[in-house]
């Protein structure tokens, strides 16, 4: 090619055609995630959507996250099905702990060179999060961007945005000594704590492939989509009062539970009193990790803490059970003692 010769995008190693197949193949994916609210469809320069009408003083909650180094894994292990759920609920499980009903959901992804199939399944696992969830994918954006990103790796970024009624916000502020701490289970690490995973890995070097838990290999396990609770909690909402929640993300159940606690509590959680997968097991074993390392790293196979009164814990729990959660009683609420943690394990 000489100094001379002219030069188009495609030349540039950006490939409209691709992005414009991509698109194609988004757009049913996104229709099956319509809901009311949506007023058009993929491709506009902006989505529209209309708040629900029986809402009388609504509020907007918006979340946005990533998935972090659990890509790494995605790209040694060519798995890119599940990613896209990790993103998905890292938002809605976010606004869910205020109360919020996920109404749509946008996504960026990211890359030096577009693989149309393996975006189409990042795309299709965010497509499955959202109607998880009752939300509706009603935009984004894919950004090819030469020179960038590694061959065969993009990033993810995503937000969600829900709703709800002013005067049933949940804030925690109600929360006293004696109430209840519900945990329902995990799906895994979900998408916290990877770059330590990726380290032990690195350091046992074990078969990905072999069996591991059940039928599942240690690949499926790590690579096991992130639960997402909203239908279920929302429900629950419906019949008992929930006084706070938290998401059990980054920081684990040491740093998250706090974030919703009033300052003169503290959220007394027993280890005996949920089952820990044997992901945590192994990754502790392999990797020497310490116990309060464990709790305040990984969500240790509680993925959303529930907190209610003693009053309603019975019946906040049969609900919950009734959605289809696996939910252990994991812990109580009592007074603060001077300034210690707010969230002790033992």
């Amino acid at each position: 090619m000489t100094q001379n010769t002219p030069l188009s995008y495609r030349d540039a190693g950006v490939d409209i055609d691709a992005g414009d197949a991509l698109v194609d193949r988004i757009k049913p994916l996104a229709k099956k995630t319509l809901r009311d609210g949506v007023l058009g469809g993929i491709g506009g320069f902006g989505a529209l959507f209309e708040v629900p009408k029986r809402y009388k003083e609504p509020v907007l909650v918006s979340g946005t996250d990533g998935v972090g180094t659990k890509l790494k894994l995605a790209f040694e292990l060519n798995r890119h099905d599940t990613v896209g759920q990790d993103l998905v609920a890292m938002s809605v499980n976010d606004i869910l702990v205020q109360g919020a009903e996920s109404l749509f959901f946008l996504d960026y992804f990211a890359c030096g060179k577009l693989d149309v199939d393996t975006a189409a399944s990042v795309v299709g696992g965010i497509a499955r999060g959202c109607e998880l969830a009752g939300c509706a994918l009603i935009g984004g954006e894919t950004a090819e961007m030469p020179g960038m990103y590694p061959p065969g790796e993009y990033d993810l970024a995503g937000f969600a945005v829900g709703v709800a009624e002013k005067s049933q916000l949940i804030d925690g502020k109600s929360i006293v000594p004696g109430d209840v701490v519900l945990g329902l289970a995990s799906s895994g690490a979900h998408s916290n704590g990877y770059s330590l995973v990726r380290k032990i890995i690195d350091r046992s070097n074990p078969d990905m492939n072999a069996p591991f838990d059940g039928e599942r290999s240690l690949a499926d396990v790590v690579m096991a989509p992130t639960r997402i609770y909203v239908k279920q909690v929302l429900a629950a909402m419906g019949k008992v009062t929930i006084k706070g929640m938290a998401h059990i993300t980054g920081g684990g159940l040491l740093e998250n539970v706090p974030r919703v606690l009033p300052e003169n509590t503290v959220a007394e959680l027993q280890k005996s009193a949920w089952p820990r997968p044997k992901l945590f097991d192994w990754l502790q074993k392999e990797g020497g990790v310490a116990e309060k390392e464990m709790h305040r790293t990984f969500n240790c196979g509680i993925g959303m803490v529930v907190i209610v009164s003693a009053a309603e814990a019975d019946a906040a729990e049969a609900e919950l059970k009734a959605q289809g959660e696996a939910v252990h009683r994991i812990g109580r609420i009592r007074a603060r003692q001077g300034d210690e943690a707010q969230t002790v394990v033992v």
